[in-house]
């Protein structure tokens, strides 16, 4: 058997997810298919990590294994994009690995991009790339709180009830704020995160940068462990994920 590692870039608001799902359109589902196809057999698709309906991915990576080498990786990369650019999906590169490589657990960090669209005028060209939030949110005290969630940390507060990850600790490597012509762009990098943490955490500094939250209140909030003082989660269509380090 050959292993290939993919990085794949997608538009996620037309899907339900990531992971294939007994119902609706998934990212997982529809490349499986797409290479088994062109590969003529049965191959399955294992991602670095599920990303949730309607969020985005930059370069997502997934890896399968088939039994015939391919030869020109070239020619595979524009025959299954053929199949795949109109669904708003590309793969953007291919790559042989050894039997050893595994695109979840093999990888040493993780990247993720949360793009809060901060104007008065409600965004067209990125209407569905982002949070549009009228209200001009408060830079300095939304990286103070950002610096509060640096370390290795009980989560539960940001973790969805649906969660199956073992434990709610979780390290975050850092957190970075930065204000690009109308765009609050927050940079998250972890190891790995529990389900709706990224967005659960922007909703939390949203409301800091909005002074619903004093920088004691988010705090208290973070360290409660409720998931029911959480601010409500970011929506999706903001959140991007960056990338996959190995």
């Amino acid at each position: 058997m050959f292993r290939y590692q993919i990085l794949i870039e997608y538009v996620g608001t037309n899907f339900i997810g990531w992971q294939i799902q007994k119902k609706g359109r998934t990212i997982q589902g529809l490349i499986q298919k797409k290479i088994s196809k062109l590969l003529k057999e049965k191959i399955i698709l294992f991602g670095s990590g599920r990303t949730d309906a309607g969020v985005h991915a930059v370069e997502q990576s997934a890896h399968f294994e088939c039994k015939t080498k391919i030869i020109k990786l070239y020619k595979f990369l524009r025959s299954i994009n053929h199949f795949l650019n109109n669904k708003d999906v590309a793969i953007i590169n291919i790559k042989k690995r050894n039997n050893d490589f595994h695109a979840r657990f093999s990888a040493k960090m993780r990247v993720y991009k949360y793009i809060i669209i901060n104007r008065l005028s409600g965004p067209v060209l990125e209407k569905n790339r982002g949070w549009h939030i009228m209200k001009e949110l408060d830079l300095d005290i939304m990286k103070k709180g950002a610096k509060k969630l640096i370390g290795t940390k009980d989560f539960s507060t940001f973790r969805a009830s649906s969660c199956r990850a073992k434990s709610p600790v979780k390290t975050i490597k850092s957190v970075k704020i930065k204000y690009l012509k109308n765009n609050i762009e927050i940079e998250f990098k972890s190891k790995s995160f529990l389900q709706q943490q990224v967005r659960s955490m922007v909703g939390c500094l949203k409301y800091l940068g909005e002074k619903k939250w004093s920088l004691k209140k988010f705090e208290n909030v973070m360290n409660s462990k409720k998931r029911d003082l959480c601010a409500p989660p970011a929506p999706a269509k903001g959140l991007f994920l960056m990338k996959i380090i190995y």
